[in-house]
């Protein structure tokens, strides 16, 4: 089968190579998967460049959590899909519902990934995908689209028609917070750095506000401004140790923060006298259970809503989907048709 790998030690772009691997074979409890498209994630481009928490790659990875196709084979035993089902994968194989086990693992590092025009995996490492989604479409919610449900409507409080949302930047996690929370009727306040993706959030997705928090430092007052001094009761926090002050800052009474990633970087300390005065709350949510992805499927399918995919790439274009995830101009979802 087509395949790419990065390869192990890789800190650049130069460590993600084309290769030809063996078409792999289900065993017992084991479904074939011909997948038909993957989507990136923040964590692929750290993976890639070396800078992910594990540090860089021991062993030659093929790469992307993300992904969907069908099933064409199945192995001994399997009793939860059939050939021709439309499937994805789920990012932390191993977890199913409840709290995580200590033995999960997730798919594009440690474990092979969904870039390669073939995957196997324990029929409990998948779920359907919703009938009214593309496979470009679907390939995008194991991590981001997940990651985005847990935060508003697993922990915690969940997010309620009426409440404001506060969503940093406009990668994957945060624009599918945004579809989530208008189905809600709840509000959403963006920010960003750059003034033609807030407006295209106004224009295509309905947007409440935008801030660009380079030319609007003192962000986390303006949330409160925008809002008449209540705040945000929810936070989409990916930014990290580096947008918490602000983040404390625009948090409303009994108001939650969703601590997420740390794109901005570890840099920069914080005050947890917001959270006290207010009697906010922080919580950490790292993507979540199968249990919780099929939730989020019916979900999908019952409100109509669409992943926010910005471009779509051939299997041929890695490289360039790689780039472009890079370069910071996207917003939403980039994916490579396989």
């Amino acid at each position: 089968m087509r395949a790419y790998e990065i390869r192990a030690g890789s800190t650049s772009i130069d460590g993600l190579h084309k290769v030809k691997r063996p078409d792999p074979e289900p065993r017992d409890h084991q479904i074939l998967i011909r997948v038909r498209a993957a989507s990136l994630n923040s964590r692929d481009q750290a993976i890639l460049r070396g800078k992910d928490f594990h540090g860089v790659l021991k062993r030659d990875t093929i790469p992307l959590s993300d992904g969907a196709g069908e099933v064409i084979a199945t192995g001994r035993d399997v009793t939860r899909f059939k050939v021709g089902d439309r499937v994805a994968g789920t990012f932390f194989q191993g977890w199913i519902d409840g709290l995580p086990p200590p033995d999960r693992a997730a798919l594009g590092s440690p474990l092979d990934g969904m870039l390669a025009e073939y995957i196997v995996l324990h029929e409990d490492g998948a779920v359907a995908i919703p009938e009214r989604l593309s496979f470009e479409e679907a390939g995008t919610l194991p991590c981001a689209a997940l990651t985005a449900w847990n935060a508003l409507i697993s922990t915690g409080t969940p997010v309620k028609s009426g409440d404001t949302v506060l969503c940093l930047g406009t990668g994957g996690v945060s624009m599918f917070a945004v579809e989530f929370a208008k189905s809600t009727g709840a509000r959403v306040i963006l920010t960003s750095s750059n003034d033609d993706k807030l407006q295209r959030a106004k224009d295509q997705h309905e947007i409440f506000a935008g801030i660009n928090y380079k030319t609007c430092i003192d962000w986390g007052k303006q949330v409160y401004e925008l809002t008449g001094g209540a705040g945000a009761d929810h936070i989409i926090e990916v930014g990290g140790s580096a947008t918490l002050r602000q983040s404390c800052q625009a948090v409303a009474q009994g108001g939650k923060i969703a601590l997420i990633g740390f794109l901005a970087g570890a840099a920069g300390g914080f005050s947890p006298l917001h959270l006290m005065m207010r009697n906010a709350s922080m919580h950490g949510v790292s993507v979540g259970s199968r249990a919780l992805f099929e939730q989020m499927n019916q979900a999908i399918e019952v409100n109509g809503i669409k992943p926010p995919i910005d471009k779509i790439f051939g299997f041929d274009e890695a490289h360039q989907a790689f780039r472009y995830q890079a370069d910071g101009k996207f917003m939403g979802k980039i994916v490579i048709a396989i």
